[in-house]
């Protein structure tokens, strides 16, 4: 299971650049007007994990296969979006459907490459979105207030609960706040899920800064820095220009270039893990003579669960988990050399899957 992010920001602030470096297509036309990209373009990406490698290289698998995930390049919002300037209905449905939002903003200077609002500032870009996604919010919780009330009146415990749940949001946004700053009770998790809020979404700031700035930052970056932390969401800094660079090359190539310009590693892999806590997900991995590969789960998920993810027979048929850390594994050679050292767990139904988990099921399927 991987999970699907949507890349979001107002015109020409680097979104399709960052899509075709993240997924190596050339997909999504970068071109310099607004509106370029028209339909949201989707592609996967496989996950880098350099544990997934050196479990491989132990255990000898002749295959890897990495777990994925999924990036939607949502064309350009602008001011206005809400009530449906440029393409704005669409592009509100298009990040509705997504788990998550990377927020692309402009942290770069550039005078041949246009702002739809004639200037640098990344954090005034980030209030305009933020901006149309709470007023759309707001509107449909009107609405779905309206909707409700009927059911309301007859005393509909599902009904009562919605409107609990869309009246703690909306007071939330009058006062300028995203939904997803409500504290929402374990019980009402799944309802509050359902209600597909836009700004309970939650949000990730990439901030696209120019290569000389993609190893620190800069004055931009920093002041984004500062929003995500007031808020509570995550930010990282990336240089889209070098990813599209890097996306050429072959993995020796990339290598040595990342080296020349003193970067450690692209920052495709700073985004991925930063969407990973994002969404909270853990990856266990299962590993043979014949494959190593890498799942992707929700933490907190249990052992019935996790075999689900590699097949829903494997979940129905659960008996039991055989189960060895990713450093026990490699410090003893493998599955043989853990099993010797005592390293090897049985767990149960109730076990909590970690990440990084080598894991057998065994299932009566």
């Amino acid at each position: 299971m991987g999970f699907k992010t949507g890349i979001v920001g107002l015109p020409n602030v680097g979104k399709s650049t960052l899509f075709n470096a993240l997924t190596r297509t050339a997909a999504a036309q970068a071109a310099n007007f607004p509106f370029c990209t028209i339909e949201p373009n989707v592609g996967e990406v496989a996950v880098p994990d350099r544990r997934l490698d050196r479990l491989a290289e132990v255990a000898g698998s002749q295959r890897i296969v990495p777990t994925r995930m999924t990036f939607v390049d949502i064309a350009g919002l602008v001011k206005g979006a809400s009530r449906g300037e440029g393409l704005g209905n669409q592009f509100l449905a298009n990040i509705r459907e997504v788990d998550a939002i990377a927020h692309v903003l402009r942290c770069f200077e550039d005078p041949d490459v246009t702002h739809v609002e004639g200037r640098v500032d990344p954090i005034a870009d980030a209030e305009i979105i933020d901006t149309e996604l709470m007023i759309a919010d707001m509107e449909s919780i009107e609405r779905r207030l309206a909707n409700l009330s009927r059911k309301i009146r007859g005393g509909d415990k599902e009904a009562l609960q919605q409107e609990r749940l869309l009246k703690a949001a909306l007071e939330a946004l009058e006062a300028g706040r995203p939904a997803r700053s409500v504290e929402i009770a374990e019980e009402d998790r799944k309802a509050w899920k359902m209600l597909q809020l836009l700004t309970a979404k939650p949000v990730l700031y990439v901030c696209n800064v120019d290569e000389a700035s993609a190893g620190s930052g800069n004055a931009y970056s920093r002041q984004v820095a500062e929003k995500a932390a007031a808020e509570g969401a995550a930010h990282v800094v990336i240089s889209a220009a070098i990813e599209e660079e890097i996306a050429q090359l072959s993995p020796e190539e990339a290598g040595e270039y990342l080296e020349a310009i003193g970067l450690e590693e692209p920052g495709l892999d700073r985004l991925i893990r930063a969407g990973y806590d994002l969404l909270d997900l853990r990856t266990f991995f299962t590993v043979g003579p014949k494959e190593a590969r890498a799942w992707t789960i929700r933490a907190g998920t249990l052992a019935p669960q996790a075999a689900g993810v590699i097949h829903g027979d494997f979940e129905r048929g659960f008996i039991r988990a055989e189960v060895i850390p990713y450093e026990d594994f490699i410090r003893h050679g493998g599955e043989a050399g853990a099993r010797e050292a005592g390293k090897l767990r049985i767990e149960g139904k109730g076990y909590e899957v970690q990440d990084g988990d080598v894991i057998h099921f065994l299932h009566s399927a």
